[in-house]
């Protein structure tokens, strides 16, 4: 495999301009002090010389590195696109920067079971020269995020997250670029939202700041030894039209306008997973964009934003002109990567755009991964008659059939007379038929324990006020059962666990995953208290187990929700 992985990278540096050997290649030990190539003069030659630049981008790949079960997208079709748009920006006279808006991890078993490897290093192969730090990029223990960091021949930047002891950058903030005399600095910022929404065992000694407090300060730094023609932000953040983010962090918008206008060109970005297109003759307003459509990005405070939706269904690509020192937006679009149209039943049709050939030697590189994960995920578990829904839109705004399966897992795994989990960690609804082991990683990809607690009646009162009151629309939101009460002004009355009224002195014994019991999402910190119990259970295998257990299908109506008014 090493020897492949050597053999393709060879043929990609020799025979596309893939950026092997541009500044984006030096690789950079994690957590250390950024280290750029040699500085950029203050100096500026030709600053009436018009030159171009092409941006492209990505963001929330989420382990697609291979095509779908309707043959879409996929990483080697988004090699033969890149090399062409590198072909017709060469023709025009412009250079190429390309770019991925994070959260590389997490959403396809075949990524998840290999840590992302065939992910970071085919993106090594596809010639990106930065990446921002997404949130799920702290999924996993950071020894592994370190190993990710070797495969990525680009920096994995941040300029918001730091160090709680030495108080400095926990990660390289920026990279330089000089393209063919362009000045180029790249910064990346993570959202806030990080803090409680990644696994608190893994981000222990970071903190997230103000990503524009951030961005000054870092842009202040480098201009005073750098001359810039191009501020770019590549963020994880999530576009909110109009700044309305609801209960998400800040994100793109409102960092555009808590900056100097001027002081940033472009913001490309992710974490809100959507293409991002704007009505050209009224301001802050969405269009509804479909595949193939033209485009335009969103403008605030003189600074584009632009996102290119997620999972590589798309390449972002920006023409820009830098002339007497402005910089001017020539096009943008958003190209379809092999996507299809789709029936009122969802079910794929025609070609969007003509089909696009996946590179071969990117696909005999991706394979071995893609094969090796397969067999692993082929193992049959179960029939269910019905879908199990786990869609985000569904099951972070409501009870659903799917929360209710995996709590009864989950309570049958510790014997629990109440059961609990943050809708956030559920990834996927199960559909009717065969459910394979595939399935199971796609609802359950993050691995967390199953733990419970023995809480008095009243403790488990006391509790669960609390996490009632986390917002639908979040992923807080918690999937609950063995309770039904009412709400009256925010708190829960009239309180039945499992068909009889609490006992406030009673014993009751609550399920919950070791991310939610040390304080993810939100959740009341349990690993304290003296009668909690981290088990070695792991979510998946306990849903894999249940089902199994049931030796005959599964009715998906039998899980219908409780009444409860959540």
């Amino acid at each position: 495999m090493r020897f492949l992985y050597l053999c393709v990278s060879l043929f990609f540096c020799l025979s596309v301009n893939s950026g092997c050997t541009s500044s984006s290649s030096l690789l950079l030990p994690i957590n250390k002090t950024p280290i750029n190539k040699a500085p950029i003069n203050k100096a500026h030659l030709n600053t009436n010389t018009s030159r171009k630049i092409t941006i492209l981008h990505t963001n929330d790949h989420h382990g697609r590195f291979w095509v779908n079960s309707d043959n879409e997208y996929g990483m080697a079709a988004r090699q033969t696109l890149l090399n062409q748009l590198r072909q017709q920006a060469q023709t025009q006279g412009s250079t190429v920067l390309l770019l991925s808006g994070g959260d590389i991890n997490t959403g396809v078993p075949e990524s998840d079971l290999l840590k992302a490897e065939p992910d970071f290093k085919a993106m090594s192969l596809l010639g990106y020269d930065a990446m921002a730090l997404g949130n799920h990029e702290f999924d996993n223990p950071r020894a592994i995020l370190n190993k990710q960091q070797q495969w990525a021949h680009f920096p994995l930047l941040s300029a918001n997250i730091i160090d709680t002891k030495s108080q400095k950058p926990a990660f390289q903030p920026y990279a330089l670029f000089n393209k063919k005399g362009l000045n180029i600095a790249v910064i990346g910022l993570t959202t806030p939202d990080t803090a409680k929404i990644a696994n608190p065992k893994y981000i222990a000694d970071l903190q997230f700041i103000d990503p524009a407090l951030a961005l000054k300060n870092t842009v202040k730094q480098i201009k005073a030894t750098q001359h810039l023609d191009l501020t770019i932000a590549v963020t994880h953040m999530g576009h909110y039209a109009d700044a309305k983010h609801n209960t998400n962090a800040p994100g793109d918008v409102t960092l555009a306008r808590n900056l100097p206008a001027g002081m940033l060109n472009l913001i490309i970005g992710g974490h809100s997973q959507e293409p991002v297109c704007m009505k050209k003759s009224v301001k802050n307003r969405p269009v509804d964009f479909k595949a193939g459509q033209a485009c335009w990005p969103d403008q605030q405070n003189g600074t584009w934003i632009m996102q290119a939706h997620e999972w590589g269904k798309y390449v972002g690509k920006a023409e820009l002109i830098i002339e007497q020192g402005k910089v001017k937006l020539l096009s943008y679009e958003l190209i379809p990567v092999n996507l299809k149209h789709r029936d009122n039943n969802n079910q794929a049709t025609t070609w969007v755009t003509p089909y696009i050939t996946p590179d071969k030697h990117l696909t005999q590189f991706l394979y071995p991964y893609f094969e090796q994960a397969s067999e692993q995920l082929k193992q049959p578990i179960a029939q269910i008659m019905g879908t199990f829904v786990g869609d985000r839109n569904a099951v972070r705004t409501q009870q659903t059939n799917l929360g209710q399966l995996i709590l009864s897992a989950q309570m049958q795994a510790v014997n629990a007379d109440v059961g609990i989990i943050s809708s956030g960690g559920i990834r996927h609804s199960i559909a009717s038929g065969q459910v394979l082991y595939r399935d199971i990683l796609k609802v359950h990809p993050f691995k967390n324990r199953i733990s419970y607690i023995d809480f008095s009646g009243q403790a488990l009162l006391d509790y669960l006020n609390h996490v009632v009151k986390f917002s639908p629309d979040s992923g807080a939101y918690p999937q609950l059962r063995g309770c039904d009460f009412t709400l009256k002004n925010g708190n829960i009355s009239q309180l039945l666990i499992n068909g009889s009224p609490l006992t406030l002195h009673k014993s009751y014994r609550l399920s919950i995953n070791s991310y939610n019991a040390v304080g993810g999402d939100g959740y009341p910190k349990l690993q304290d208290h003296p009668h909690y119990t981290e088990t070695q259970k792991i979510d998946a295998n306990v849903l894999k187990e249940y089902m199994a257990q049931q030796n005959q299908v599964i009715q998906a109506s039998q899980y219908s929700p409780q009444k409860n008014q959540l």
